[in-house]
């Protein structure tokens, strides 16, 4: 099997350099690399290493999720993954799990734990993935891997800027009738301070969960809004991205899914 990996870039600076090489020293080779990048002028692309497996796409785009749909367009692989500058895989032999995992469990759509540096903590993600998960907390994008007839059928929907990403993952559930698994180890390694967490698309983020969910889940979003009151989500979020509480809390919630 082959996997195509999409790496986004607009003047990245050697972030770009560091996500490309982390999928370079996987030990699973069957790869391409698509690198498309919006016409940067920092000098980012002209300093890619030397290798066949880099595919390189330079023209605008509107957003990062158009440049997204111009790559997965370009996309020669059976699967994709997508990293962001900044993110890399976790450690040489992810794609190899990732292999193994695909040929033993038959889906759509994988997905795995997730790494965030600035917390130093393993996220977790439901090992099922339910409404209420598709309401409060879907796996992080840099952790999933998606068949190809998943993006042949629609790409991310432009009408949604900051969270085109969610909208897609509940199309492929709701609409797709994906077929999800989830792997037992860390994919990404996350940055953090990702697109849609930035101060400036914080309250736009959230408008556009609102309409997501509306349109996927209905009527149902009233109850979910209400167990998510009741179970102080705020406070919960708090200390999840606490640098110094979290590695408790992912425990405690990493138990409570084993379970």
């Amino acid at each position: 099997m082959r996997f195509s990996i999409i790496v986004v870039s607009l003047n990245a600076g050697e972030e770009l350099g560091k996500t490309v090489e982390s999928i370079l020293m996987q030990t699973y080779k069957d790869f391409e690399i698509l690198v498309k990048d919006g016409m940067s002028e920092d000098g980012s692309i002209e300093k890619l290493p030397a290798d066949d497996r880099i595919r390189l796409i330079r023209k605008k785009d509107q957003s990062i999720y158009d440049a997204m749909n111009q790559a997965v367009r370009e996309a020669a692989g059976d699967y994709e993954i997508f990293l962001n500058c900044g993110d890399y895989f976790y450690d040489e032999k992810v794609l190899a799990r990732i292999a193994k995992e695909i040929a033993g469990n038959p889906a759509d759509i994988y997905y795995g734990k997730l790494f965030r540096r600035i917390q130093q903590t393993v996220d977790e993600p439901a090992h099922k993935i339910t409404d209420f998960v598709c309401y409060r907390n879907i796996p992080c994008h840099q952790a999933c891997v998606y068949g190809k007839k998943m993006f042949l059928q629609r790409g991310y929907d432009l009408h949604y800027p900051v969270r085109a990403d969610y909208e897609h993952f509940l199309w492929c559930r709701y609409e797709g009738r994906a077929v999800f698994h989830y792997m037992p180890f860390v994919i990404a390694s996350y940055e953090g301070s990702g697109f849609s967490e930035t101060k400036g698309n914080l309250k736009r983020a959230d408008r556009e969960h609102k309409l997501i969910t509306k349109k996927y889940l209905g009527k149902k979003c009233v109850l979910y809004r209400g167990i998510m009151l009741v179970t102080l989500q705020p406070l919960r979020k708090w200390v999840a991205d606490n640098p110094h509480l979290s590695k408790g809390y992912q425990r405690l919630k990493s138990m409570l899914y084993r379970r």
